[in-house]
């Protein structure tokens, strides 16, 4: 079995850097190939939005064109889709619900609703009021502010005099990762470039494979976000047809019809790892702050803008951007994808780092400063060397009870340039994204007493679920705009999609051997594996990096072994990072091409039938209690 999974596993890979072979460099979205129709001018479209969609890539494009100069046969699309596949909650997966240690569904109510968002206003308000922060005295005579005289060679680590490390970057990768060095004895502190902990991107998934590294971290940790989540491994998930799709021959599915179902409990009850849960950022990141580090570890407005490596076992000196200097032995950078500590240790051209839209300082943004970003990152992605993914994504926390939340927790509605994914967010809240595959760079028009609503507006455009459809005339399933109508303008996000390659793109020896690490500092988190949102691991991988960096640094006896301990770190972890960024970058590339699929006689119930046999396989994969 394992070598099946294995086996599986690495032709996904295989397969991710074929399609991510088709993706334009970040810094010539032009040259995407463009729609030839009313949806593709160069000037604002019929949705309002400045830019041009892409059509499909690589082996896709070819299909689709093929597809398109054969005789079309409309009778062939007649008829209804299988009553089957309208139901949610299917035998199979109600069998491994209905086992003895699987968790029972608690059905939302009025008092869990106001438990659940009550949590999460009093963690903003901890986080507005800077509790736990580093502030006043406490910050000008903090610890890491002091040189200190390690000889040539370096020192020994003892338990009164202790590894001290500095963590770059204070989102759910830099908080993971100083209360795991936190609980193996080092002194740690934190800068994070926000001024305050902001709300951004709504509630976190921390999977199973997640909460058993912060269980082993921190039990106390563990058991309050087990307290202050929202089970969603108690129902189903899977992947729907957004519109009416296929022919007699490959077979027919109706708007909202399902495609693929499965549960993501049974892989983790088979490994013995606890159920997924849902909690809110901010009571996230006050927990963490609260219990897994000590009170005033985490300072704010404060950005690690250089390093220098002192040499010899004699730890860093990091140059905040105000010109502060700080002193340790180790530093890591977990400053997002635009990573400041990885632009300097891979020797990156400037420009390469930037502001970096983590969990702690992207809700700071306006719509504003929004587009200004947006256009900026395209430039600074090309110095990053950042793979764009294609999407603009829209995002949003809808305070809404979805219609079907007592029997799904996670769907994806599938269509061509487009997907809407929704998940619960606990509290009758549910949190979607709408993915649209277009270039990079692509702002929205500003509101006018016209259109106040312009991001709205296009969403209703482009999910449409009644008349003529979207631009390409499919009507959409009713979800979709259930939960867009419940948000309102202010709530919804928008930014690009970045990521990485998943493996690594050198021949240099010294990355090779240390892929994410050069001395005394390491990335991780983002930083080191940014991936699509597909597979909700992004969090997780971070959170698994955090783990595995307390445990080599704990094996740390003299300053002389850390490029060794960070170096390992970083060899035990790329190899799955890169797996589980394929395997994310693969299922995106692939799902904007699901409708093309349902159209084709044998290879749409194969590639049907392949989805739902491997799902199992790949959760088996991520929900491992080893890291």
């Amino acid at each position: 079995m394992k070598f099946a999974s294995g086996c599986l596993i690495a032709a996904v890979v295989t397969l991710s850097q074929d399609v991510s072979a088709f993706a334009p460099p970040p810094s010539s979205s032009s040259s995407l190939p463009l729609r030839q129709s009313h949806s593709a001018s160069s000037s604002p479209s019929a949705l309002g939005v400045t830019g041009q969609q892409a059509e499909s890539k690589g082996p896709a494009a070819f299909l689709r064109k093929v597809k398109a100069d054969l005789p079309q046969f409309s009778w062939l699309a007649e008829g209804s889709g299988n009553p089957n596949n309208k139901i949610d909650m299917p035998d199979y997966v109600q069998a491994v619900l209905s086992q003895p240690d699987a968790p029972k569904r608690e059905a939302e109510s009025e008092d869990r609703t106001h438990r659940i968002r009550n949590r999460s206003d009093e963690a903003s308000a901890d986080a507005a009021a800077l509790r736990n922060m580093l502030v006043g005295e406490a910050d000008t005579e903090a610890w890491w502010r002091t040189p200190r005289e390690t000889p040539k060679g370096g020192r020994p680590v003892t338990r009164d005099d202790p590894l001290t490390v500095l963590v770059a970057g204070g989102g759910l990768a830099g908080l993971v990762t100083a209360a795991a060095c936190h609980a193996k004895g080092m002194k740690v502190a934190i800068f994070e470039q926000a001024s305050s902990y902001a709300p951004y991107g709504g509630p976190i998934q921390i999977q199973s494979n997640a909460l058993r590294a912060i269980q082993r971290i921190n039990p106390k940790c563990f058991e309050e976000l087990v307290a202050a989540g929202t089970v969603t491994a108690d129902r189903v998930s899977g992947l729907k047809i957004g519109y009416k799709k296929g022919n007699k021959l490959a077979g027919l599915y109706d708007k909202g019809d399902w495609l693929v179902r499965f549960d993501t409990i049974g892989p983790a009850l088979e490994a013995g790892l606890p159920a997924t849960v849902v909690v809110d950022r901010p009571v996230i990141q006050q927990i963490l702050i609260k219990h897994g580090v000590p009170e005033g570890t985490v300072r704010i407005k404060s950005r690690v803008q250089t390093f220098e490596d002192l040499g010899d076992g004699q730890g860093i000196c990091a140059t905040l951007e105000d010109g502060t200097k700080a002193y340790a032995d180790v530093l890591v950078g977990a400053d997002g994808i635009w990573s400041q500590i990885r632009k300097t240790l891979h020797g990156l051209d400037d420009g390469a780092g930037g502001f970096a839209a983590s969990g702690a300082a992207g809700g700071a943004l306006d719509d504003a400063e929004a587009r200004k970003l947006a256009r900026e990152t395209v430039k600074v992605a090309a110095k990053a060397d950042r793979r764009f993914s294609g999407f603009t994504c829209y995002a949003a926390l809808a305070p809404h009870r979805a219609s079907n939340i007592e029997d799904v927790s996670y769907q994806i509605l599938l269509g061509e340039k487009k997907y809407f994914v929704s998940t619960d967010g606990g509290g009758e809240r549910q949190q979607w994204f709408a993915l649209i595959r277009e270039p990079a760079g692509g702002v929205d028009p500003e509101p006018t007493p016209e259109d106040p609503t312009p991001k709205l507006t296009r969403l209703r455009k482009e999910f449409a679920c009644s008349g003529d459809g979207d631009a390409d005339g499919n009507v959409w399933d009713d979800f979709a705009l259930e939960l867009i109508n419940a948000s309102s303008e202010d709530d919804i996000k928008r930014r690009d999609l970045y990521d990485g390659a998943p493996l690594l793109a050198t021949v240099d020896p010294q990355r090779l051997l240390s892929p994410w690490a050069k001395g005394p500092v390491a990335i991780c988190g983002d930083a080191a594996h940014p991936m699509m949102p597909n597979l909700g691991q992004g969090g997780c991988q971070s959170t698994e990096d955090g783990y595995r960096l307390g445990e080599e640094l704990g094996t740390v006896t003299h300053t002389k072994d850390i490029p060794w301990a960070l170096g390992k770190y970083s060899r035990v972890r790329v190899i799955r990072t890169a797996i589980v960024q394929g395997f994310a970058q693969l299922g995106s590339d692939l799902l904007v091409d699901f409708d093309l699929m349902m159209t084709l006689p044998l290879l749409g119930p194969f590639f049907l039938t392949m989805t739902q046999l491997s799902m199992p396989w790949v959760l088996r994969f991520l929900y491992t209690a080893e890291f």
